[in-house]
């Protein structure tokens, strides 16, 4: 998890120093499903939303019922639905896209495939 912060933090320029205890230990016992890129990517989205040198991890989005991420959406069409709403807002930028919804590039990508959407 450090190195992923650290990687992401250097790519983005900030600062990130420390990841709370609480949250480093929610993270070391979750399953991650996706393996290890799902941990990636949810890495890079809490580098994303840090401000200050302190990593600002969205835990509440781990749920200790499932061992799955919380969908931001309902269901897969309501993440179409925003993934084509983003994309139209950012003119197909699909980095811009990427960080308006919350998720990697590499993973919009992935979805993109996923939701027949390549045209964008």
């Amino acid at each position: 998890m450090r190195y992923f912060t650290q990687k992401y933090a250097r790519r983005m320029e900030k600062q990130i120093e420390s990841i709370p205890s609480g949250a480093m230990k929610k993270l070391s016992a979750w399953h991650w499903p996706g393996n290890i890129r799902e941990l990636e990517d949810f890495i890079e989205r809490s580098v994303i939303l840090s401000h200050g040198t302190v990593l600002q991890v969205p835990v509440g989005e781990l749920t200790s019922n499932s061992n799955t991420l919380t969908p931001s959406v309902s269901s897969d069409t309501g993440e179409r639905e925003k993934i084509i709403r983003a994309l139209k807002e950012t003119k197909g930028n699909r980095t811009l896209a990427a960080k308006k919804i919350g998720m990697s590039r590499r993973t919009l990508h992935r979805k993109l495939h996923t939701y027949h959407l390549e045209e964008f």
